[in-house]
């Protein structure tokens, strides 16, 4: 996609959506899941995600694991139970975006 500013506003949605479909990830296995999703259309950089993935939680939505593998150590993000309410009010809320968004893009005159 051109224009992934379009996504860059539902970041937070997007990772925390996969994490609640995951016990846990990491965040390159963030970035590769949502590049394999939408089919290479919307890559995300470490620059954007990492800060994201803190301020996730500094608000007590995500727990972190470090966890050695190998020689490195790899930082795991989970859902918190507040994660998880706030995750389904981001979906609801982004549905209606879309639905709103249909609306205005497509709308049926009656």
């Amino acid at each position: 996609m051109k224009n992934s500013s379009l996504y860059k506003g539902s970041l937070t949605t997007i990772i925390l959506k996969l994490l609640s479909e995951h016990d846990k990830m990491y965040g390159y296995e963030i970035t590769q899941k949502v590049k394999m999703l939408t089919k290479g259309a919307f890559k995300i950089t470490e620059g954007a995600l990492y800060p994201a993935l803190h301020k996730l939680e500094a608000e007590g939505f995500l727990d972190v694991e470090v966890i050695k593998v190998g020689n490195r150590l790899r930082k795991y993000y989970k859902l918190t139970k507040q994660g998880v309410k706030e995750t389904n009010n981001k979906i609801t809320e982004l549905e209606q975006y879309i639905a709103t968004m249909r609306a205005l893009v497509n709308p049926k005159f009656t």
